[in-house]
């Protein structure tokens, strides 16, 4: 067992950036990657001294130690597999995804051992978790808490191409996973009530920011956000919503597309994701944009109005993409903070409270993401 706790990385996809730079010089890095080479590979690309692996869960498992990290970039389906190896060696666990029921009840055993179970710490679940708090917490101070507040909150995010082609979209992870999605009902709250949409790119709208036309649709379940960013409870929600971003004419451009997700073949589902994958891959000359904009605008029943909206617009660059580093560096400052013992035992979702949520800004601010911050209030 070594005295310094290693973090060991698990996957080299494209999401895997240089938050890993930032851990090396933190502690010892292992990345495991399908085979050691593209670990090497990996390491090499991002300019990152680490120890490369070929990823096994029995490998990982002989060499996770008491207080290491395992972080998973693996596909959801993967993490309570490496959760488990957690528990058993005594060691924290971090991902990027959402919490899972399997992931929650690990959780609860990593808590009764004075583990950290870090969750939803990339771009979209992570950053956007950090800007809702933020908001929050300040609209909250300035109206009052218990005051009479209407409010309308909207968080969108997405990676689209920086050249816009055709398609309006580029693949740049699992096609069929994006296919899915589009299937996954979607909750959320509009003109004062709980909404459901099946099919979630029916409810589509256009969206400007900066002078820029989008369109946005609701995804997944919006609901248990009211609770975990603190919204008070006498404040009456006129919109909650969490959702995707896409490029203006996306719609259109996937027109055929939704023809054939309203069929509901699976299999048909699976034929037309290796198509698309095929047609409009993420080449090496590419460059991704990623998208993120929350706002929450509040009215007391004086009159008293507050206004806040963070955005973040970023494009990838040949070392690396802007999703790499949207994901990989507030995942890597979370980890930081629970190497340090700022984090408790347990899930945490994001920052533990607004607090920290608004020092981890600064910090990934400081480490290059344009973040901006504007209001009538702040």
């Amino acid at each position: 067992m070594s005295d310094t706790p290693a973090v060991h990385w698990v996957g080299t996809g494209l999401s895997t950036g240089p938050g890993l730079a930032v851990l090396a010089e933190q502690t010892r890095v292992v990345l495991w990657g399908r085979t050691e080479t593209k670990a090497e590979d990996c390491l090499k690309r991002l300019g990152v001294t680490g120890e490369p692996r070929a990823f096994t869960p029995e490998a990982l498992a002989a060499e996770v130690d008491a207080g290491d990290v395992v972080v998973s970039m693996l596909p959801g389906t993967e993490h309570p597999g490496l959760l488990r190896i957690c528990l058993d060696n005594g060691a924290h666990f971090a991902c990027s995804s959402y919490a899972s029921d399997a992931i929650r009840d690990g959780a609860d055993k990593a808590a009764a051992a004075g583990l950290t179970v870090l969750t939803e710490i990339g771009l979209d679940p992570g950053i956007d978790h950090l800007f809702a708090d933020v908001l929050v917490e300040r609209a909250s101070r300035a109206l009052g808490p218990d005051a009479r507040v209407t409010a309308a909150f909207t968080s969108y995010c997405g990676g689209v191409p920086a050249e816009p082609n055709e398609f309006r979209y580029r693949f740049s992870w699992a096609p069929r996973g994006v296919l899915t999605a589009l299937l996954t009902p979607a909750h959320y709250v509009e003109s004062g009530e709980k909404h459901v949409a099946d099919r979630p790119w029916e409810v589509a709208r256009p969206l400007e920011l900066d002078g820029e036309q989008f369109e946005v649709y609701p995804n997944r379940d919006s609901l248990p956000y009211i609770r975990q960013y603190g919204v008070p409870e006498p404040w009456r929600l006129d919109t909650f919503v969490r959702g995707t971003l896409r490029l203006d004419g996306w719609l259109d451009a996937w027109a055929d597309v939704f023809a054939e997700l309203r069929r509901g073949d699976s299999d048909r589902i699976s034929e037309l994701a290796d198509v698309l994958a095929a047609r409009h891959p993420t080449r090496p000359q590419d460059r991704d944009r990623v998208v993120l904009a929350v706002e929450l605008s509040a009215r007391r029943a004086d009159g008293r109005t507050w206004s806040g909206r963070y955005a973040l617009d970023l494009v990838g660059d040949p070392g690396a993409s802007a999703m790499a580093r949207c994901v990989s560096l507030p995942l890597a400052l979370g980890i930081g903070e629970l190497l340090e013992g700022a984090l408790p035992a347990g899930l945490v979702q994001g920052a533990p409270d607004p607090t920290a949520a608004a020092r981890w800004l600064d910090r990934l601010a400081a480490w290059g993401l344009p973040i901006r911050l504007t209001g009538n209030d702040l």
